[in-house]
């Protein structure tokens, strides 16, 4: 493998600002999931019933039987839990996107009814609530057809968002390619929405979110009081509302389910955080395809040429003079195992230099004798390479006086005589007086010492060059 399909770098350390609609410092985006009738269960065809998110400890398929016990939990959630959420979100005017299962929703006409009424988004999530991992690729490109399908004749609309939960490798991808939806959620990866490229399509990833999420009520360890929760959601609020008073607003994903959060005692957690966020200002309660939209207009997608996905005869002309007439560099990282993070002047740097450093010495020596005399013959002739013409340029070496050049020619002359290379400094981080003095202290060290020197110094080079072409 030599690229690497993850992305460890995402925004890095300057993430974008959203632009939350009136200023908003953090946008809190509720998602309820409705699977109660989605679940596996033999009525459903499924070999087994469910084992997943509920109250039953160490819950297990049976195979072939109905689990009586699980399926009245899941009831519940559908019969009471979704009722009394639906009168809390809705006494508190703050909308919710539903995360619909298709059979589910086919299930719960009335429940359907009164999420549209409410002016819910109501996404998909799945033609079943069952695991996708195991599926064949064509298998789970169908359940998706399925799935907008059957959501579309019951909502009477198709879907605009996408979330599975129980997905496999492909299911982003195969939803991307389905071409219909304005975001896909399958991801946890980032506090912001980010642009996912998927052949031609320029997909918008909202990430979901594992722990601001009652599922925990069901998993060990977990919540188990609705206080727990309550603190929980207190204390994520509160950091992120701190980023967006310092200029980084976020986004806050909070997961959500009839049948768990459905129950009043936990509930009871869920309506002290409503509260407690309605005390502050600045806070925008979004459905997702609100965020979707927002972000798709306000920072739309721009694809660019990434270095991690050039050929390496494209790789090699964009890169292979970072390093002073050393192309070998870039095709040697180019062999390497690059991936997005890579595609940015810190990380390409890192990969150029690891070719560097782990060439031989008498090769890297090369990449030193390639470099030429500051204010030397060869700038005199204006022979140098583009990006040595502007460097030296850029502390008027090129600009000198006689008598200027007649020291920097001395300089030169002492320095190769004892080193055995030109004297090589990084000249964009100094001025003409700090460059002299700095080449003065080094002519004075011993030639092993100032071989390390040099070398950190054409990689200082590099670094400030790919700087000025890369993000």
């Amino acid at each position: 493998m030599t690229r690497y399909p993850r992305d460890m770098r995402g925004y890095g350390a300057t993430p974008p600002d959203p632009k939350w609609p009136g200023g908003a410092k953090i946008a809190v985006q509720f998602v309820l999931n409705y699977e109660e009738g989605g679940e596996n269960s033999i009525l459903h065809g499924d070999a087994a019933s469910e084992a997943f998110l509920s109250d039953i400890a160490g819950a297990a398929p049976w195979p072939g039987q109905r689990h009586w016990n699980m399926e009245s939990i899941y009831d519940y959630g559908a019969r009471a839990g979704f009722w009394r959420l639906h009168r809390l979100f809705t006494g508190a005017d703050v909308p919710v996107t539903i995360y619909g299962v298709a059979s589910a929703l086919a299930r719960s006409p009335e429940q359907v009814a009164a999420m549209k009424s409410a002016g819910w988004e109501i996404a998909s999530h799945g033609l079943k609530w069952v695991e996708h991992k195991d599926m064949p690729e064509e298998e789970e490109r169908a359940a998706i057809d399925a799935a907008i399908r059957l959501h579309t004749e019951v909502v009477g609309e198709r879907p605009l968002g996408w979330y599975t939960g129980r997905c496999s490798a492909n299911t982003v991808r195969l939803v991307a390619q389905e071409g219909g939806f304005a975001y896909v959620s399958d991801t946890y990866d980032d506090d912001l929405p980010y642009w996912l490229e998927v052949g031609d399509r320029d997909q918008l990833i909202i990430p979901y979110t594992l722990e601001a999420n009652d599922m925990r009520f069901a998993t060990a360890p977990g919540y188990i009081t609705g206080e727990q929760f309550f603190t929980y959601l207190r204390d994520a609020f509160d950091v992120l509302y701190a980023e967006g008073q310092a200029g980084a607003p976020k986004m806050m994903s909070i997961g959500l389910h009839c049948r768990l959060i459905g129950r009043p005692g936990k509930l009871a957690g869920l309506k002290r955080f409503l509260d407690y966020i309605s005390e502050y200002e600045d806070v925008w309660t979004p459905r997702r395809i609100d965020v979707a939209r927002h972000w798709a207009k306000t920072h739309p997608h721009r694809r660019w040429d990434r270095p991690s996905r050039m050929d390496r005869a494209r790789f090699v002309e964009a890169f292979g003079g970072i390093f002073e007439h050393s192309p070998w560099i870039a095709e040697r990282a180019f062999a390497l195992e690059l991936g997005p993070a890579h595609d940015s002047a810190v990380g390409l740097h890192n990969a150029l230099c690891r070719a560097f450093r782990s060439a031989s010495d008498e090769e890297r020596l090369g990449v030193l004798r390639a470099h030429p005399d500051l204010a030397g013959k060869l700038a005199a002739a204006r022979r140098l390479t583009a990006e040595s013409s502007s460097e030296q340029a850029s502390v008027g070496l090129d600009a000198l006086t006689d008598a200027e050049r007649a020291n920097f020619t001395r300089l030169n002359t002492g320095y190769v005589e004892k080193h055995g290379f030109p004297f090589i400094i990084a000249v964009r981080d100094h001025d003409k007086p700090g460059i002299l003095a700095a080449f003065e202290r080094r002519l004075a060290n011993d030639s092993e010492n100032e071989f390390g020197e040099a070398c950190k110094q054409v990689e200082r080079i590099a670094e400030i060059r790919l700087k000025d072409m890369l993000p």
